[in-house]
């Protein structure tokens, strides 16, 4: 046996899968977001909440993506890791931190500052399609949503239009013979499902836990390569699908009262109409 799996129909320009599946090269995503820790401010206009002067960091599910890509390739499994963030030239300290944290080389697809929120899942999908075309990788890992829109829906909208098998909202990955073991946490629980190659697949908190970039990794780093390209010069049509019309502080939860026995709990209840 020469140890190639001849069951998967290769798709032009992508090579064979080798038992153990050593060599493989993953395009990663990790979009610049307001860091999870910090309050968020409506801005005065209420279209949009306030990014200036306020701390930014890694998009939190894409550093579970990373994490992932990363113990692939102590493994043996992955080859290359390329990153990839689309964004204001701020963008580039992010992918500074992914490359940090075990990255290869990146890709900076710049947009112009402050037009970053009209770039929409479907427009990044495109984009991402686009680099898939150029990069020749065999997986594609995505976060399962950013914490500033909460869209979830980049992975899907990639796969679509790849025609891609994906592996959503993945908690644990398995790598055996040109494909993916996949458990993906779902409303009813836990769903296992396998994928072949390539594909993509989005991490959920539950993969893994990222590791910190050490100071002699964050120092190599910068001797990495970061490619840049403008979007506007990739042909996409990256005009936004959705409007948004108005953005509102979420309403300030009321104190509650203490009652001294069930008998007045009750009775209050009447009172509001929430029993008869």
């Amino acid at each position: 046996s020469s140890g190639i799996n001849a069951e998967w129909p290769l798709r032009p320009g992508y090579k064979l899968y080798f038992e153990g599946m050593a060599g493989l090269r993953v395009l990663v995503g990790c979009k610049r977001v307001i860091d999870y820790a910090v309050k968020i401010r409506v801005r005065p206009d209420q279209l949009g909440v306030v990014t200036e002067g306020v701390k930014h960091s890694m998009n939190p599910f894409d550093e579970n993506a990373i994490e992932e890509a990363v113990r692939m390739k102590l493994k043996k499994i992955v080859k290359e890791i390329v990153v990839v963030s689309c964004g204001p030239a701020q963008s580039q300290e992010t992918i500074r931190t992914a490359l940090a944290m075990g990255a290869d080389r990146g890709i900076h697809v710049e947009v112009p500052k402050g037009t970053e929120a009209d770039l929409q899942p479907l427009a990044v999908a495109k984009i991402f399609a686009q680099l898939v075309e150029k990069e020749k990788p065999d997986l594609v890992i995505l976060g399962k949503q950013a914490i500033d829109d909460d869209s979830n829906v980049t992975t899907q909208l990639l796969a679509g239009l790849l025609d891609w098998p994906q592996g959503t909202m993945a908690s644990v990955v398995e790598h055996s013979e040109g494909a993916l073991k996949i458990t993906r946490e779902i409303d009813g629980g836990l769903e296992d499902i396998s994928v072949k190659l390539p594909a993509v697949i989005s991490a959920d908190l539950r993969l893994n836990e990222p590791r910190y970039a050490t100071l002699p990794n964050i120092m190599k780093a910068k001797k990495k390569k970061i490619e840049k390209i403008a979007a506007d010069s990739m042909g996409i049509d990256l005009a936004p699908r959705l409007k948004v019309l108005k953005v509102v502080d979420p309403p300030v939860r009321q104190s509650g009262d203490k009652l001294p026995d069930v008998h007045t709990l009750i009775e209050k209840l009447k009172e509001k109409g929430h029993i008869k």
